[in-house]
């Protein structure tokens, strides 16, 4: 077989998961920031992510993320998420991968009990702290981007379930996370594909009938996801979140529970100090903790591993 380029994937997952990352072959996106460059591959330029993210190479049930150089003398590294629809600008489960990458191939220097590692992103800085023993990384916890809530109980009409209202909040991407009894469904593997269809109809209904603009970063200006929620005996919350062309996301999501957690801290359910656990649709674990508040309202989230 004669291979003219060649591309370094390493295979990670995150509670279930994917998120393959790429660890050389590319070269550098043009942007003087990794926002820009995120832009570059939606705007003008995006072979190389249908490349990676399209069958026969990969199949919609994953991600793969871009490793690049970051654009900050304060970060170590830097990455753009990069999904079968577009490029997105951060993602908890796959910021996650992306760490364990790094450290577990050596691209990064491990130090045993604990790695700090500060990526670039194009949400913002991300500082991710790593427990390390034995040459594997064994937990993650981050340190997210601020969080805060754009709209509490924003309405809008829908053909099959009529009036609908969700919250839309940021946790490093737009969520409109609503509750999942308005459509007639339950957060369960067997209601995967419904609960699926449903997502990717209500979040283009979502982006028509409202507008998204972030205070400090004008390119993130569109909600990404539906996340649909439910609450658990325990406390925790259960939740769902939908991505194009039609899957779910198998991990409890690192940015939606980030998000969730502004929401709760807006409603007054929540304090400072305060964790909560998000659990998937297949009963995967991240527990986030309110810890910070910053002048966007925000929060940071700590997932595990």
């Amino acid at each position: 077989m004669h291979r003219e380029k060649e591309i370094e994937i390493l295979q990670v997952h995150c509670q279930g998961e994917i998120g393959r990352v790429i660890t050389g072959g590319v070269g550098d996106i043009p942007g003087k920031s990794i926002a820009e460059k995120m832009d570059y591959i939606n705007e003008v330029d995006d072979s190389l992510r249908r490349f990676v993210t399209f069958e026969p190479r990969a199949h919609v049930a994953m991600t793969t993320n871009l490793l690049l150089p970051p654009t900050r003398e304060d970060a170590d590294a830097a990455f753009i998420v990069l999904q079968p629809d577009r490029a997105y600008p951060m993602s908890g489960s796959n910021c996650i991968c992306v760490v364990t990458a790094l450290l577990e191939s050596g691209k990064i220097r491990m130090q045993e009990p604990q790695t700090t590692v500060r990526l670039d992103t194009a949400a913002g800085i991300v500082e991710v702290t790593a427990e390390c023993r034995n040459g594997r990384c064994l937990s993650v916890t981050i340190n997210n981007v601020p969080a805060f809530v754009e709209k509490l109980d924003a309405e809008i009409e829908t053909a099959e379930w009529g009036k609908v209202k969700a919250d839309i909040a940021f946790g490093g991407v737009y969520y409109a996370q609503m509750d999942v009894d308005q459509i007639g469904l339950k957060i369960l593997p067997e209601h995967a594909r419904a609960l699926a269809e449903a997502g990717i109809e209500l979040v283009d209904l979502f982006n028509r009938q409202n507008k998204f603009s972030h205070p400090l970063n004008p390119s993130l200006n569109s909600l990404a996801y539906v996340m649909f929620r439910d609450y658990e005996d325990d406390g925790s919350l259960r939740t769902c979140t939908t991505l194009k062309p039609g899957r779910v996301d198998r991990s409890p999501c690192g940015t939606g529970s980030s998000a969730a957690l502004a929401i709760a801290k807006s409603r007054g359910e929540m304090k400072v100090g305060d964790s909560r656990i998000s659990r998937s649709i297949i009963g995967g674990e991240f527990t986030a903790k309110l810890s910070v508040k910053q002048k966007l309202a925000g929060v940071r989230l700590y997932c595990r591993k």
